[in-house]
C-alpha cells in the first residue's frame, strides 16, 4: 500500500514587508494550528516513513510540528519550495517510502490535492491535511491510478 499525505504549511506572518518570502515564519495562528493538525493526523494512526519539507521557514516549522507528533524525521528538499503539483508528486515517489508526508506551498498543493481527489478538494487552506491511499505497492503503479481512498481535514 502507498500512502501520501499533503500538508500545506501553516499560516505565515506577513508583518515584515522587507523579509524575503522564503524566510517568513509562522504567525500565532500557524503556531497553534500546526501542532493541533499534527495531533489530529497522529490520532488517525497515520505514520509516514519520512516527511519531506520545503526549505522555506514556514514549511520547515510546520514539518517540525508534524515530526514531533508522528515521531518521524524531516528531510528538507529545496525543490519543494514553490513546486508545481507534478514536482510534489515526483519528489514523494522518488523518496521510495511507502508512506510519505509532504509539506509545501500553494498553488502546487491545491492543484495536486484536486487532481488526486477528482476535484473534490478545491483548495488546500493553510495547514490543511489531505491523505491519499493506493492499494498498490509501487509508486509507479500508484501514481498512474486514481487513489483508492482519500481524506481531507482543515483547521478551519
Amino acid at each position: 500500500m502507498i500512502t501520501l499525505a499533503l500538508v500545506r504549511h501553516a499560516k505565515s506572518d506577513w508583518g515584515d514587508p522587507e523579509l524575503d518570502d522564503h524566510e517568513r515564519p509562522l504567525n500565532d495562528r500557524g503556531r497553534r494550528d500546526a501542532p493541533r493538525m499534527a495531533r489530529a493526523l497522529a490520532d488517525t494512526g497515520f505514520r509516514p516513513e519520512i516527511i519531506l519539507s520545503s526549505s522555506a521557514v514556514r514549511a520547515r516549522s510546520t514539518a517540525r510540528a508534524f515530526a514531533e507528533a508522528l515521531d518521524v524525521r524531516v528531510s528538507v528538499d529545496p525543490e519543494l519550495y514553490g513546486a508545481p503539483a507534478g514536482v510534489l508528486l515526483t519528489r514523494a515517489a522518488g523518496s521510495r517510502g511507502r508512506s510519505v508526508l509532504v509539506v509545501a506551498h500553494d498553488p502546487g498543493m491545491s492543484v495536486l490535492a484536486a487532481r488526486l481527489s477528482g476535484d473534490a478538494i478545491g483548495h488546500m487552506p493553510t495547514c490543511a491535511v489531505a491523505t491519499f491511499r493506493w492499494y498498490a505497492d509501487d509508486w509507479d503503479v500508484a501514481t498512474s491510478l486514481d487513489p483508492d481512498e482519500w481524506t481531507f481535514d482543515s483547521p478551519r
